[in-house]
């Protein structure tokens, strides 16, 4: 065995092949049954003709088959690629382009953009259909339906060589609003986002064996309510079959809170994750219903939040309700894995001070001052630097060699990976997050960067220039603002400017909120002023400043 997914996989089949892995509605699968159908997966795939290091796109909402399919790419070290099924065709042609893939899977709802741009997209050269709740019929020529393609496939294993130099590519948001592939060794993945470092002890599993052995421990259940198109959800599930547990996934596209409660309270669930106030909200909301009905909750023992954090308001009201709850906030990014935990208990909840989200320092993570290349001491509390993760870190981003080099750095003979997130400590040695930059907005678990979101607004005739931001907002964490200047007084409606922008960006990015001002304040480079945009914006609408 190799520290590789699909060995770590198949080692955990064979040490429990009965046992439940996977329930999805009413389907459900063992481990067995799962690795069963990965393999015929991989097979299909190599006659395909997809082979060691191919890219493979997958764009389709949360299902059993998002999981086959990213296993059956690994058995054959195949790299899986990750597609945000908001993204509107630019979005999308730009990504698919940008990764190579020769192969997509996509939700058959989603064929028609996918049809739009195959014709400018010649590396791409398979399509396999997904089949979804609609009744249309697959729009594109000459495509595979995923179970005819592997309904005559063998369930036997593939024999190929793995190891733990085969690359995991993560794409996400970058600067320039763009997405970026993010480059992983197979073993630095399993370790920083895999379980492959106890989270008790601190200390790696010495080998694979070792590490599929933890399968052999007590089940746990856990559920995914993330979508598998972001990294932490992947590994949420990773995680939840490398450990032998249950995995239960949300069979609804749309989420719907009293029915969370629900599978919960049905699959006994243990192990709920979420990505912050945006499911955080609404499952607390729904939880004097759910014990109104009678539902039984007390299976459920952790309760995590992942790309955004609960806000005190959720925290208090969660653990009133579930007073046996452990509570626990995760910052990180698809560069660094988790850079910073806290758990919150209902005799210990921790509140958050006014500056961001306080954490716990790992051992791995760091704050850097770039300017100087020195670790910040946790007894300086004054001095605002980079948090840096080191150890295991991403290899390069995809076809970036530029942006490579400044985030993946050595400091002191040490490799550090380094995305932007700015932090300080605190008196308790604790780390206060202050956010990527102070520009990037994080709503309900998406990264939104100002700079794509405003090239976009300008495509409107009566924007002369503007700065995008995110405020404080109740529901999502920060709302997505836009502080316009037009070209003449005529009215802009926010209608009018999501219509001339729908065209360059997803639905999410939109702004939720626009204002006016004579003019955006600029630095004498023409570099802009998020600073003053944020306290105007805030004073506009008579928002407390993050």
């Amino acid at each position: 065995m190799e520290f590789n997914a699909a060995d770590i996989f198949e080692g955990v089949v064979d040490r429990v092949p009965d046992r439940e892995a996977v329930v999805y509605g009413s389907t459900r699968l063992t481990y067995k049954e799962l690795d069963a159908r990965s393999n015929k997966a991989a097979n299909a795939l190599k006659k395909l003709g997809i082979k060691k290091g191919s890219h493979i796109g997958i764009y389709a909402f949360n299902c059993i088959e998002w999981l086959e399919i990213m296993l059956g790419a690994y058995k054959l070290c195949a790299i899986p690629i990750n597609i945000n099924y908001r993204y509107v065709e630019e979005e999308l042609k730009y990504l698919i382009d940008n990764a190579d893939m020769e192969a997509v899977f996509y939700h058959k709802q989603f064929g028609t953009k996918l049809n739009n741009i195959k014709d400018d997209l010649p590396i791409l050269k398979d399509f396999i259909c997904i089949n979804d709740d609609t009744n249309d019929d697959d729009i594109i020529d000459n495509s595979f339906h995923f179970e005819d393609l592997i309904a005559n496939e063998s369930e036997s294993r593939l024999t190929v060589e793995r190891s733990g130099d085969d690359e995991y590519i993560l794409y996400t948001g970058g600067t320039t609003g763009m997405p970026k592939g993010v480059v992983w060794r197979m073993e630095d993945v399993l370790m920083t986002l895999g379980g492959g470092i106890d989270a008790v002890t601190g200390e790696k599993y010495p080998t694979p064996e070792a590490f599929a052995d933890k399968c052999l421990q007590d089940q746990t259940i856990a559920l995914a309510l993330a979508p598998f198109m972001h990294g932490g959800a992947q590994w949420q599930s990773f995680n939840a079959f490398f450990s032998g547990w249950k995995l239960v996934i949300n069979d609804h596209i749309s989420f719907d809170a009293d029915y969370i409660w629900e599978i919960v309270a049905q699959e006994k669930v243990m192990n709920l994750t979420i990505m912050g106030d945006a499911m955080g909200r609404p499952l607390c909301d729904a939880l004097p219903a759910a014990f109104e009905k009678g539902l039984d909750l007390s299976s459920l023992f952790v309760f995590s939040s992942t790309a955004s954090v609960f806000s005190a308001s959720i925290k208090d009201t969660i653990l009133e309700y579930l007073p046996n709850l452990f509570l626990i906030d995760a910052v990180g990014s698809s560069e660094t894995g988790a850079t910073g935990v806290n758990i919150h208990t209902k005799d210990g909840k921790l509140k958050d001070s006014g500056g961001g989200p306080k954490f716990t320092k790992p051992e791995f993570s760091e704050i850097l001052n770039l300017d100087t290349l020195e670790i910040i001491q946790p007894n300086d509390t004054e001095t605002i630097g980079y948090l840096a993760r080191k150890g295991h870190v991403p290899v390069a981003y995809y076809k970036d060699e530029e942006k490579s080099k400044k985030t993946f750095i050595e400091v002191n003979g040490e490799r550090y990976s380094i995305p932007g997130d700015m932090a300080k400590y605190e008196e308790d040695g604790q780390m206060t997050l202050l956010g990527r930059g102070s520009v990037s907005i994080n709503s309900g678990g998406e990264k939104i960067f100002p700079e794509e979101v405003e090239m976009a607004l300008k495509a409107h005739p009566n924007i002369f220039d503007c700065l995008v931001v995110g405020v404080k907002d109740e529901k999502w964490g920060q709302k997505v603002v836009a502080v316009i200047q037009r070209r003449d007084k005529k009215d802009l409606s926010i209608d009018e400017i999501k219509d001339s922008a729908s065209k360059y960006i997803a639905s999410y990015k939109m702004p939720k909120e626009i204002v006016f001002s004579d003019i955006i304040e600029r630095a004498p480079s023409g570099k802009p002023n998020y600073q003053w945009a944020q306290k105007f914006a805030n004073s506009e609408l008579n928002i407390e400043q993050i």
